[in-house]
């Protein structure tokens, strides 16, 4: 079991939480998410944490990085989410969204959520 915290990303839910453009060019919205956890990380989370950003509809298929990886949800991100926090299985968990229906799925298996804010400017 790993102690590091696992820190995943809802894309469409926190590119789609400021009003920038980013329906024009949803995959570049995704990117631009990406590439700056990449640099900024987590801000007010101390020590290492593994960040994965899940991307679905039309940012499907943006490239991870390092420090980021990018998972593509067939179907659902939310359902992708879920999954991901139910294979962490004890390891402490951060979903990043303002969707109250998956906050409340991966709360139910024992994630911290946080808002969009926590990784946008």
């Amino acid at each position: 079991m790993s102690d590091v915290l696992l820190v995943v990303v809802d894309a469409a839910n926190v590119v789609g939480s400021v009003p920038d453009g980013w329906w024009r060019d949803r995959r570049g919205a995704a990117e631009r998410l990406r590439d700056r956890l990449a640099v900024d990380g987590v801000p007010g989370r101390p020590g290492p944490a593994e960040i994965v950003l899940v991307a679905e509809g039309a940012a499907r298929g943006v490239e991870s990085v390092p420090g980021v990886r990018v998972e593509s949800a067939a179907g659902s991100g939310d359902d992708r989410i879920v999954e991901l926090v139910a294979e962490a299985g004890e390891r402490p968990v951060l979903v990043v969204t303002a969707d109250r229906e998956l906050r409340r799925r991966v709360e139910e298996l024992g994630a911290e959520v946080a808002g969009p804010r926590t990784v946008r400017p």
